[in-house]
């Protein structure tokens, strides 16, 4: 038996550039989110959850005017956080990114994602097709949990809004990456959200 997550990035943020913390979807996003649904048209769900936080939870709201099979419950284990600190094998070129983290946001992302992995990252006893939509720090965890990677190599695991990431878990074997922020949903135009170059 195999568990699917379909892990989904919010649609942009409204603003999202003057660094408010949530708000509202820009028209572009709420665009994303429409060709994000129809992309998942015909996935058979199982079941469907979203961050709290307002970007989510719109993008969760069209995404159900098209796919009216679904009811997306918020859960907190999807909150945007950073999931862990900076390792010891770690290039030196990420260390600025935590300048403005305390130990305190560390620890609850950390705790927080350790209880996300057991929450959806178990296999299962039938197969189930389960809906994720959060952040990107998120999905980069969920990818580096699925590699077994250091914990700091989320860093760099880049999403863009509305893109797709599919992990398949396993009962017997390792859990599988079937895709990583495929966009083929989105045409150019509504490719936002990665980074034009890595500030650090």
């Amino acid at each position: 038996m195999s568990r699917y997550l379909y892990l989904v990035r919010h649609g942009e943020q409204q603003d999202a550039q003057y660094g408010l913390p949530d708000g509202p979807l820009s028209p572009r996003g709420v665009r994303q989110a429409k060709a994000i649904a129809e992309r998942l048209g015909g996935v058979p769900f199982t079941g469907a959850w979203t961050s709290p936080l307002q970007r989510a939870q719109e993008t969760a709201r069209i995404m159900t005017d098209r796919l009216p099979a679904l009811e997306p419950e918020p859960s907190a284990l999807l909150m945007d956080c950073v999931p862990s600190g900076p390792g010891v094998d770690m290039p030196h070129a990420f260390e600025p990114f935590f300048g403005g983290v305390t130990e305190e946001e560390i620890e609850a992302g950390r705790a927080q994602m350790a209880d996300a992995i057991a929450e959806w990252m178990t296999p299962s006893r039938e197969d189930r097709h389960d809906l994720l939509i959060t952040h990107n720090f998120v999905i980069g965890w969920f990818v580096r949990e699925t590699f077994g990677s250091s914990d700091w190599r989320w860093l760099g695991v880049s999403q863009a809004n509305c893109g797709l990431t599919i992990i398949r878990v396993r009962s017997a074997k390792p859990p599988v990456l079937v895709t990583h922020n495929d966009l083929g949903h989105l045409p150019p135009e509504l490719r936002t959200g990665l980074p034009v170059e890595q500030p650090y």
